[in-house]
C-alpha cells in the first residue's frame, strides 16, 4: 500500500480533505477559498436551517435542488471541517403493546400484496407514543397518537393528550376523515392495542366502511414503520429535550408536523421529496395521464 493511498483512506475516515491534512502537516492553517468556500458555507446554512436533522445524503439532495451536483464524500469533508454532526435517532426497538385479550384481533391486511398502497388515501398506519413532560402537578408523560399515509409518508392525523385512552385515536382518526376525505375501503393499520380494538373506534371504522388491519400478536415488526417513525420524530423534535406542559407540547408538535415534517423535510423513501410535494407530483402526473 502506497503512503498516498494510506493518506487518502485516513482522510476519508476522519472526514477531512487531503489539502487540509497537508496544510496541518506543514504547520499551516487551511483556509477554504473560492468554490470550496461557497460550498462549505452553503452546507453550513442547510445544516443549521434543518437543526442538525440533515446528514450528507439529504444535504446533497438540497444542493442538487439549488443546481449543485456534488458527491457525498465531498459534502462529508466540508461537514467534517466545520464539525457538523447530524443527530441520529435511536435504533428501532419493538415495544410491548398492552393488548386486551378479550378483544378480537383484526388480521394484518398488509401481508397481502394487493392491499399495499399505489396512491395516497389507500392505507393509513397509526401508533401511540410517550413524550416526556415536565409540568408541576401533572404526570411526567404526554401521549401522541399519529396516523400516517403509508404511500406518501404524510402525517394525516394526530392528537396529543395527557392520557392514552381510546379517545386519543378516535380524535386523530376523525382528523383523517375530515381533512383527507377518506373513502370506503381505506385500510387502517395499527398494533393490537386496546385503543384500536375498542367498540367506539371500530364503530367509527364500520360507519365509514374502512377496513381494519392489525399487527400479528407478538410480532411488533408488523407495525415497524409507525414505530420507527416515532424514533425519528422524537430525535428531530426533542433532540434529547423535554416538553413543558401540554400547551408547549402541542405548539411544538404542530410546528414540527405542519411546518416541517410534511412540508419541508426530504424523505429518502419517496425520492427525497417532502410528503406534500410527493403527493402534488403524484396527482399532477395522474392528471396528465388522464
Amino acid at each position: 500500500m502506497s503512503l498516498e493511498f494510506g493518506v487518502t483512506k485516513s482522510c476519508l475516515a476522519l472526514g477531512v480533505s487531503r489539502s487540509a491534512y497537508y496544510a496541518w502537516l506543514n504547520g499551516q492553517t487551511y483556509i477554504l477559498k473560492g468554490n470550496k468556500k461557497e460550498l462549505s458555507d452553503a452546507i453550513g446554512l442547510i445544516f443549521h436551517f434543518h437543526k442538525r436533522r440533515y446528514g450528507a445524503r439529504r444535504i446533497r439532495e438540497e444542493l442538487r435542488d439549488e443546481g449543485h451536483d456534488i458527491g457525498r464524500f465531498q459534502i462529508r469533508n466540508r461537514m467534517g471541517e466545520q464539525n457538523l454532526i447530524a443527530m441520529q435517532p435511536k435504533g428501532f426497538v419493538p415495544k410491548t403493546t398492552q393488548s386486551d385479550p378479550n378483544l378480537r384481533r383484526s388480521p394484518n391486511l398488509l401481508l397481502i400484496e394487493d392491499n399495499l398502497p399505489t396512491a395516497p388515501n389507500q392505507v393509513t398506519v397509526g401508533d401511540i407514543t410517550y413524550l416526556p413532560n415536565e409540568e408541576p402537578g401533572y404526570d411526567k408523560w404526554l401521549y401522541l397518537a399519529i396516523w400516517l399515509d403509508l404511500f406518501s409518508r404524510r402525517i394525516v392525523g394526530w392528537h396529543l393528550d395527557r392520557h392514552m385512552e381510546q379517545g386519543i385515536v378516535l380524535t386523530s382518526m376523525k382528523q383523517v376523515i375530515r381533512h383527507r376525505g377518506a373513502k370506503e375501503g381505506l385500510v387502517v393499520h395499527s398494533d393490537g392495542g386496546g385503543q384500536y380494538g375498542g367498540h367506539g373506534f371500530r364503530d367509527l371504522l364500520r360507519l365509514h366502511k374502512f377496513r381494519q388491519s392489525m399487527a400479528r400478536r407478538d410480532n411488533h415488526y408488523d407495525n415497524a414503520f409507525a414505530e420507527s417513525l416515532f424514533s425519528r420524530f422524537k430525535a428531530e423534535l426533542l433532540d434529547g429535550g423535554i416538553f413543558y406542559g401540554l400547551e408547549n407540547a402541542y405548539y411544538r408538535t404542530f410546528e414540527f408536523i405542519d411546518g416541517y415534517y410534511n412540508t419541508v423535510r426530504k424523505h429518502s423513501s419517496i425520492g427525497y421529496l417532502s410528503p406534500i410535494r410527493f403527493e402534488e407530483r403524484f396527482w399532477s402526473k395522474r392528471m396528465g395521464q388522464g
